[in-house]
């Protein structure tokens, strides 16, 4: 019975054999596994099958049912909870253990009418995806009130966490994404405005639009650092298109977000998957990163070209050759960036899941400023040793 543990509720709709032709006894064997019980309660019609489920439940019937396992919004990951294992009661003891701990952290699975009325309570509005996760599997509780409190908060955060998924997802998940973005930023701002001064010195300001063009891109560069190994809700099923494509976009979709992403409610992690995931977040900040060098070095070449085409000078430095600089910020973000960020991401995690962390905030916020500061720091010298040896510099 492990294997209808795995069902994905669009698998279970298309349910059909639990009809009148099939004799009591297997009906009650099904009855009688509580996990694929719970799962596929909601989704069948079969009468005699709600009726031997209401019965070894004690004759509680629906209400002890529909409060069991699976359900609601997953944390970016494989979707249903679980996800399969072996046969026995043993595991059916496991799964409760997990429900248990899933519900202790993050509250009891809220039905479709229970979400209604706590909308109307605070006159909210749910996003067009979390109603559907509501009509057909319901809503972590944790989940729904941390929505309505961000929806409630100012009203440009509030505009666009419901406007914006891609924030919102990762607000879900990560109250504090929004502080570890801000701090990526001003962090990186600082110290890139301290080296171009130190640099410069009094050529600062008559090279102010070099600064400026640089700094624009830096900002970009620490939101995709930060945003693509922040954990997401996955809320309600992707589309995902067929064939060879689609096979491959399922395989992505399955990864976690980082190396060390804690396994939540609707999200398992193997050890392939989480090998999977530094190469394949490897490729996208090296995509990020000669993007960004394409623009950043495109932009200062032009600016320094066109001063040159008014003003030359015997001290100009000749100009950066742009495919080559490009190049080196790829290859510097999908090696040294991405295993800082990922080993940044798996501290913060231990950090945060600490039970002084939870006791006083502060600290983990602490951590992350200094974390950040001194991984900023490191990667900045080691960029320069980058680029004189690729003879960029």
């Amino acid at each position: 019975m492990a294997f209808y543990s795995s069902l994905s509720s669009s698998s279970l709709n298309s349910l059909h054999f639990l009809d009148s032709s099939i004799p009591s006894d297997t009906l009650n064997q099904f009855a009688n596994n509580s996990v694929f019980r719970v799962r596929v309660f909601d989704n069948l019609t079969n009468t005699r099958f709600k009726s031997l489920c209401a019965k070894s439940n004690g004759g509680e019937g629906d209400a002890k049912l529909t409060s069991g396992n699976g359900g609601g919004i997953g944390f970016n990951g494989n979707h249903p909870p679980g996800g399969g294992g072996g046969g026995g009661g043993g595991d059916d003891d496991d799964n409760q253990e997990g429900e248990d701990a899933d519900e202790a952290e993050f509250g009891p699975i809220m039905k479709f009418e229970e979400v209604m009325e706590e909308m109307k309570r605070r006159g909210a509005t749910l996003p067009l995806d979390m109603l559907e996760a509501a009509k057909t599997v319901g809503l972590r509780k944790v989940i729904l009130f941390r929505y309505l409190d961000l929806q409630g908060s100012g009203w440009l955060l509030g505009f666009a966490v419901k406007y914006f998924s891609m924030l919102r997802n990762r607000m879900l998940a990560d109250p504090s994404f929004l502080f570890k973005v801000g701090t990526e930023i001003v962090i990186d701002s600082c110290c890139a405005t301290f080296a171009e001064v130190q640099k410069r010195g009094k050529d600062f300001w008559t090279e102010f639009e070099l600064y400026a063009a640089d700094l624009l891109v830096g900002v970009v560069v620490d939101i995709a650092l930060v945003a693509m190994l922040a954990p997401y809700a996955r809320i309600g099923k992707p589309s995902v298109s067929r064939g060879f494509l689609g096979q491959v976009q399922q395989a992505c979709a399955a990864l976690p977000s980082s190396v060390f992403e804690a396994e939540r409610p609707g999200c398992k992690f193997s050890t392939k998957q989480r090998v999977a995931t530094y190469f394949y977040k490897g490729v996208m900040y090296g995509a990020v990163g000669f993007i960004c060098g394409i623009i950043g070095q495109g932009i200062a070449n032009l600016i320094m070209t066109a001063k040159r085409s008014i003003k030359k000078s015997e001290e100009d430095i000749p100009v950066p050759p742009l495919v080559k600089s490009a190049a080196l910020w790829g290859v510097f973000l999908a090696v040294s960036s991405n295993t800082r960020y990922q080993i940044i991401n798996g501290l913060e995690r231990v950090v945060e899941a600490s039970p002084l962390a939870k006791k006083v905030p502060p600290v983990a916020m602490a951590f992350t400023v200094g974390v950040r500061f001194a991984n900023n720091i490191y990667g900045g010298m080691q960029f320069v040793e980058w680029a004189k040896l690729s003879g960029v510099q």
